[in-house]
């Protein structure tokens, strides 16, 4: 005789909760403690508990998923990020759905169909070229919509964020406390959110520290390998060089130094550079390169839980209500930066 299926009072019993602290849980996980949460997935994973996804869907009218949009599928630096979603939003129970905003048919139609015919129940969106009107469909309102990595300016959307600006002080910090004084930088897209705040942070940094911009040492960029060699060859070029360089990436940092190696300049023996992000390229490459670390993974948790409250707690936080939360820079120390002889 096959043993019974366990129940939510199971499950109840093995956390020492209530059944409905077990519901809130695994329904709104951020409306319940980070330990209770913790007890209670743990009881599930136990038991063996099972949540009839489908009854639940449609006693709540919901459609069981959610849609992630990324402006490169192809771009490493997305994965961790995709990874945190991916495991946040299956412990709630929800599908996830991927979509690449900058393939040619991934218009305003395909996606419309998503946001107003009920196949998700709500959007998190990694490209901030999307304006807020873009999510607009005549009279229908959307679901809950919540911006991660990037933003739309002025948005009235939550957003979850990294300290852009904050990264690039630290690496303007660290080079300068090596003796650098001639420090250039690698920009990426002109009209991405990300390059402008981190723009904006090398250049308060260089003045914090007396130094100069110079705009023949800022260095054009899409975030690509490619951008990064081609920034080499424009380093090369100079007659008067910058002895360092930020980046906006870890991959135009890795295509600026492979291609000077190319051309028998060494990093950081003629030249130190700091990348951006952390990629996981970005400890193996030679030399390993130092770097700002976005953390990619608790990036994508949280946005998904944030979403996830929206989505179960509609009334508790409406959805044009705008929050933001920003989650802080490191600096990680490798190999691609060295003092200077004068330091």
């Amino acid at each position: 005789m096959n043993k019974a299926s366990p129940t939510i009072q199971d499950v109840a019993r093995m956390a020492n909760v209530s059944t409905a602290t077990v519901s809130r849980a695994l329904s709104t996980p951020g409306s319940v403690a980070e330990g209770t949460r913790r007890a209670v997935i743990e009881a599930v994973e136990r038991s063996g508990y099972r949540v009839n996804q489908t009854a639940r869907n449609l006693r709540r009218k919901q459609a069981g998923a959610i849609v992630v949009l990324v402006p490169n599928i192809g771009n490493p630096f997305f994965s961790r990020i995709l990874a945190g979603i991916e495991a946040t939003a299956s412990k709630a129970g929800l599908n996830v759905l991927i979509a690449d905003t900058r393939q040619p048919q991934a218009d305003e139609g395909p996606l419309g169909e998503y946001l107003h015919n009920n196949h998700a129940d709500g959007m998190l969106v990694l490209d901030g070229s999307l304006r807020d009107d873009f999510f607009s469909h005549g009279n229908h309102a959307h679901p809950p919509i919540v911006y991660a990595c990037e933003w739309s300016e002025g948005t009235s959307l939550p957003s979850i964020r990294f300290d852009n600006a904050g990264g690039s002080a630290l690496a303007v910090d660290h080079l300068a406390g090596l003796g650098h004084t001639s420090i250039g930088h690698i920009l990426g897209p002109l009209d991405n959110v990300l390059t402008q705040e981190r723009r904006r942070g090398f250049e308060a940094a260089l003045a914090r520290h007396g130094l100069r911009v110079r705009n023949d040492w800022y260095f054009d960029g899409d975030f690509t390998l490619a951008s990064g060699a081609n920034a080499a060859l424009s380093w090369l070029a100079l007659a008067d060089r910058p002895t360092a360089i930020t980046t906006s990436s870890d991959e135009m940092a890795c295509g600026f130094m492979s291609e000077l190696y190319r051309h028998g300049v060494h990093v950081p023996d003629d030249v130190s550079v700091v990348g951006f992000d952390d990629i996981d390229i970005a400890e193996r490459f030679i030399p390993a390169l130092t770097t700002i670390r976005q953390p990619r993974m608790e990036i994508g948790e949280v946005a998904a839980n944030a979403l996830i409250d929206l989505i179960r707690a509609p009334d508790r936080t409406p959805v044009g209500t705008a929050f933001t939360k920003v989650l802080d820079a490191t600096l990680i120390v490798r190999s691609s930066t060295r003092a200077t002889a004068e330091a």
